[in-house]
């Protein structure tokens, strides 16, 4: 089990920690402020499934013009985690 926690860039929640199984599979999701219910949607529809699958779907998804946004934010932290 693989544990970190990322520090966001741009948008409103403030950090993100993951858990990813040994073979990169999104055990759990949580995000630290930011919109509760959509964070928590993000959180919930990502657990189970495998990070390249997360990162497939969520990279790019921009909030408000602000470049990026928490699932975007979501995407480049798992990028980094399974690229270790």
């Amino acid at each position: 089990m693989k544990k970190s926690v990322f520090p966001t860039c741009g948008v409103c929640s403030q950090a993100i920690v993951i858990e990813l199984t040994d073979d990169d599979v999104v055990s759990k999701v949580e995000f630290i402020g930011g919109c509760q219910g959509n964070t928590q949607g993000v959180a919930a529809l990502a657990a189970g499934m495998p990070a390249d699958e997360v990162i497939a779907r969520l990279s790019g998804i921009d909030c408000g013009r602000k470049g990026t946004s928490c699932p975007d934010q979501l995407a480049r932290a798992l990028r980094k985690m399974i690229e270790k």
